[in-house]
């Protein structure tokens, strides 16, 4: 199914925070609430890695120090948007930067759910994807998928928007 999603994460500007590095210290539930206020959701981790793929069939779509901020060329602070290269889709920081809260429960995939995977429908954490500014390249990658409960609230957890055409 066709589906529209943010060029970038959210930013602090666009979120309310009036500046344009991305908000600080967000909760799933800070994320979900935006969404629904703005007519707006959060991708399912399928519709994420979809796009963050871009047509690729590789862990990334370009050389990490590119595409990403990651511990060794982010001096451990967050970064603006867009100011590493976009993927063929025109989406700045699919990988590095933040870890971006989808839509679904965090759990491991099974073979059946290979293909759009629609996830559990309940669970303790939810579905961050594309690793951050404090974690190694290893873990900014398409596939790497981790958790994070509803409430939980870090500096380098994120989102960005999707909505159905």
């Amino acid at each position: 199914q066709a589906f529209y999603l943010g060029k970038t994460e959210v930013t602090q500007a666009q979120y309310g925070g009036g500046t344009s590095t991305l908000p600080r210290n967000l909760s799933w539930n800070n994320a979900q609430a935006f969404c629904t206020a703005k007519g707006l959701r959060l991708p399912t981790s399928a519709e994420w890695e979809f796009a963050c793929r871009a047509g690729t069939t590789t862990a990334r779509y370009g050389v990490s120090n590119d595409i990403a901020w990651y511990t060794t060329n982010s001096g451990g602070v967050l970064h603006s948007v867009a100011t590493k290269l976009p993927n063929t889709l025109g989406l700045y920081d699919m990988l590095g930067n933040l870890n971006e809260f989808c839509s679904g429960w965090w759990d491991t995939y099974t073979q059946e759910s290979v293909i759009d995977p629609q996830g559990p429908t309940s669970g303790t954490y939810r579905v961050l994807r594309g690793g951050s500014f404090l974690e190694a390249p290893a873990k900014n990658r398409a596939s790497y998928r981790q958790g994070a409960s509803s409430t939980q609230t870090e500096s380098h957890l994120g989102f960005r928007v999707a909505r159905n055409p």
